[in-house]
């Protein structure tokens, strides 16, 4: 996160009830932005408690009456590799709070393929879908808004601390192995984040602190931290945290 070009803009808020509320308005800025562009805003979620109290948010009044969801396409930064009905999937839970409440048509949303015995294959698919629904020939998709975590061990999306996807460079989307259950999981990949217009991590909760503090003050350690191999190459880097998860930082960002 040290790089120049995406100094990262912290904002602290009291709770999470308060960063899902920016998060939230984050959505509905970048949609109004993306859509008077293009006419199209590319969104991808994450999973969590904070994006769940966010995704209901957006799902009601006044949130949802300030988005032309037509022209919304979802996507999603990672996934366990699951079934999509079930309750570990991140397809699911925003499918829950967020799709089913707007209706959502399934064309416009994208999910990673995560459920079959094959997470490699499953990892080329949601590659193939990223370049078909991104109209891509070779280079990377770029998305208008992409919603990240950050674990209490510093990672983030499927990126896990010393583990083989985060040096890939030459894909979009591969499989990567977690410390905990489900142990096998689908990722984008380093690149394909940081070429994102808008990346915004929700990081809320006393566990996060010292992650935190590592990621940001700490020395250059991304094999340890993976958080810091995000630094968007021609974009904007948030970082909406609670009280509680900055809690460890000597200085403000």
């Amino acid at each position: 996160m040290s790089a120049p070009s995406a100094r990262p803009l912290l904002t602290i808020y009291d709770d999470l009830a308060a960063v899902a509320h920016a998060a939230a308005d984050l959505f509905v800025a970048q949609a109004a932005v993306a859509a008077q562009a293009r006419g199209v805003f590319r969104v991808a979620l994450s999973g969590g408690s904070t994006p769940r109290r966010f995704h209901t948010l957006l799902a009601e009044p006044p949130y949802r009456d300030q988005v032309d969801w037509s022209q919304v396409q979802f996507y999603w930064g990672d996934e366990r590799a699951v079934p999509p009905d079930d309750p570990q999937s991140n397809y699911h839970m925003a499918q829950e709070t967020l799709l089913d409440a707007l209706a959502i048509s399934p064309a416009q949303i994208h999910r990673i393929p995560a459920g079959s015995d094959d997470a490699d294959a499953a990892a080329a698919a949601y590659e193939d879908e990223l370049r078909r629904s991104f109209h891509l020939a070779a280079q990377y998709p770029r998305f208008d808004l992409l919603y990240l975590g950050m674990g209490g061990d510093g990672h983030t999306l499927s990126l896990f601390p010393h583990t083989a996807a985060l040096s890939v460079r030459d894909r979009l989307a591969v499989a990567n192995t977690a410390p905990t259950p489900p142990t096998t999981r689908i990722t984008l990949t380093v690149p394909v984040a940081n070429n994102a217009a808008v990346v915004a991590f929700l990081i809320v909760g006393a566990d996060k602190a010292n992650a935190l503090a590592a990621v940001l003050e700490g020395p250059r350690d991304p094999d340890t931290y993976p958080s810091q191999l995000i630094a968007p190459t021609n974009g904007e880097l948030r970082l909406l945290a609670d009280r509680a998860a900055t809690a460890n930082l000597k200085q403000q960002h």
